[in-house]
């Protein structure tokens, strides 16, 4: 699954299905004889990239582990107005109890898929890569950075301990000096992290070079700034990374300046669901 193992998510299933149920769902209890099967379908209402259908089975198998799957398209899929993503047949009360919390899942996370693909799509051709960031909802994080990489898109850190950032705000607690920040950060950190900084200016862009950093973050850098920020870095970085308000419209042209990442907020925190729609 894209990286992402069973048992990462079973939490993130379980607390949903709590969330939603709470002591019981008491229309489908009130109304649904226990014995009653049904066999239903969930179907796509828009253009899009599926993702999230592993996470949709695992919500109706935990309320019914005897639910059967006649159809199921593949993650990453390209899917079109109708198309059945998920065709399946169980207790009528456990899919009824399932519904939301299984759609839920596969909105948001094939809205993520989507959105990184129009972004991927945007650079092709230029070398760059597409990255997410750590503006994910809180729980959700794993699976939001699943659907990034069905997208087409890689992850950034996962979480704070994945590597070292060292931010405008990390300067300004420390007085400012690049030089300073990165010397700290290889006295405290193991060998194998790398040391990356956020640069504004091309004077910090020099400094943090000097320093000895193996990654820049050039932050909301107009393009010209960033052309000459490339040049600078080329061949004495690791690794050259563009983020700040990037949009559809300007990634193309930020890719092209030769950065190897652009990471992007959005692709997680504002990306809008792809809509589907559970059928009887």
């Amino acid at each position: 699954m894209f990286g992402l193992e069973p048992g990462d998510v079973e939490g993130i299933i379980a607390h949903a299905l709590q969330e939603d149920i709470g002591a019981c769902d008491w229309t489908t209890a009130a109304l649904i004889p226990p014995d009653l099967c049904s066999e239903c379908a969930i179907l796509a209402q828009a253009e899009g990239v599926l993702c999230g259908v592993p996470f949709a089975k695992r919500v109706f198998q935990r309320l019914d582990p005897t639910v059967e799957f006649y159809e199921s398209l593949e993650e990453g899929k390209w899917l079109t107005p109708n198309a059945c993503v998920l065709r399946l047949r169980g207790r009528s009360r456990a899919i009824l109890s399932a519904e939301r919390t299984a759609l839920n899942f596969l909105q948001h996370l094939s809205g993520i898929a989507t959105f990184t693909r129009r972004f991927v799509q945007a650079i092709e051709g230029t070398g760059a890569r597409i990255a997410d960031t750590r503006k994910t909802i809180p729980g959700l994080r794993l699976l939001q950075k699943y659907a990034v990489r069905v997208g087409g898109g890689v992850n950034h850190r996962i979480g704070l301990s994945d590597g070292i950032l060292i931010k405008d705000n990390h300067l300004i607690a420390l007085g400012g000096d690049i030089r300073e920040a990165v010397r700290r950060a290889r006295a405290h950190a193991p060998h194998l992290l790398m040391v990356e900084v956020e640069c504004t200016t091309l004077e910090q862009v020099q400094q943090a070079i000097e320093a000895g950093a193996d990654a820049l973050l050039l932050d909301n850098m107009p393009l010209e700034t960033l052309r000459e920020a490339v040049r600078l870095a080329k061949g004495r970085v690791r690794l050259i990374e563009a983020s700040g308000g990037v949009t559809l419209d300007t990634a193309r042209a930020i890719a092209e300046t030769g950065v190897d990442l652009i990471s992007i907020g959005a692709i997680t925190h504002s990306a809008p669901i792809l809509p589907m729609h559970l059928e009887f």
